[in-house]
């Protein structure tokens, strides 16, 4: 192994032995541990390697950094250090001509490496190639918990954009979960702030056009006043559209559903586009059961085709 020129076997400065650590994320490795301190556990979480020796000196420049930054991510990865004077059979493995030298390794395997001394800023733009960061994390959560437990959902996309405020995708999450919880105000002052941009992406929009339909609903009295008129005018296809959207918006999606399907099958053409994008927005609604939308799917295919 030819060593780098920075290195000075010879320097008798005393140096961190690479035990005995004070974090949990930073763990000593060798040839018979490296497959469980490695490759198994980079399964759940990334590992960095760091190849390093007690008599080098850029190691002990890097080292401090590495554990600094390590223990500020809380686990979300971790530290591994090879001795590379007690574990030749690893630096000869990995082809170590220089240390220090830090390799990546995710789901078992390597996937970047690099050498020398990083200042914190490059350390840390090369950590975020593999390591997920702390909103990334909370996003995922709250996306696991979004069709049990939208509240929770919710408390995770907060914190998660409190880490990162501008961050737009989070807002738009956050923005689906409030309708969920029929928080209108909270989702809609959400959709407001993404159309400052000047658009909205789809979901967006159709966030914006439930939101619509609910305020609708509310100012002209819900679903008893909505199926009053309809009732006194059975033939006028738009109160009985202004209905189907009271009780989309009361989460009476069958009903709803119907009155729609039928305007349709009327007046496919006429007013029937009208129903066709009222349907189109109630699919979307993150109340509606998705078997009822199937179903109502495919009926309106059939209408249509």
């Amino acid at each position: 192994m030819t060593e780098s020129p920075l290195l000075d076997p010879s320097d008798d400065t005393p140096a961190p032995t690479g035990k005995g650590h004070d974090s949990p994320f930073v763990h000593d490795t060798t040839a018979e541990t490296f497959e469980q301190d490695v490759m198994v556990r980079s399964q759940d979480v990334p590992i960095v390697i760091d190849f390093w020796a007690p008599w080098c000196d850029p190691c002990r420049q890097l080292a401090p950094l590495l554990e600094k930054l390590v223990g500020e991510a809380g686990g979300r990865w971790h530290l591994v250090k090879v001795n590379i004077d007690e574990c030749e059979d690893l630096a000869m493995a990995f082809q170590v001509q220089s240390i220090p030298l830090l390799v990546a390794f995710v789901g078992g395997q390597p996937v970047d490496s690099a050498p020398g001394v990083l200042t914190e800023e490059q350390l840390r733009e090369w950590l975020s190639r593999f390591v997920p960061s702390e909103a990334s994390i909370l996003i995922a959560d709250g996306e696991e918990l979004e069709a049990d437990d939208p509240g929770r959902a919710a408390a995770k996309y907060r914190e998660a954009l409190s880490l990162e405020p501008d961050n737009d995708a989070v807002k738009l999450r956050l923005a689906r979960v409030a309708v969920a919880l029929e928080d209108s105000a909270g989702a809609a002052s959400l959709i407001a702030e993404l159309e400052q941009r000047g658009f909205l992406e789809p979901e967006a929009q159709s966030l914006k056009d439930q939101l619509e339909i609910t305020s609708s609903a509310s100012q002209s009295g819900g679903v008893s006043e909505a199926r009053k008129a309809a009732d006194d005018a059975p033939e006028d296809g738009e109160l009985q559209l202004k209905l189907a959207e009271a009780l989309a918006a009361e989460r009476q999606f069958d009903e709803a559903f119907t009155i729609c399907l039928g305007i349709v099958e009327r007046d496919r053409d006429g007013l029937g586009q009208n129903a066709r994008d009222a349907l189109v927005t109630f699919f979307g609604m993150p109340t509606a059961d998705p078997e009822v939308v199937s179903q109502a799917r495919r009926r309106l295919a059939t209408l249509l085709y």
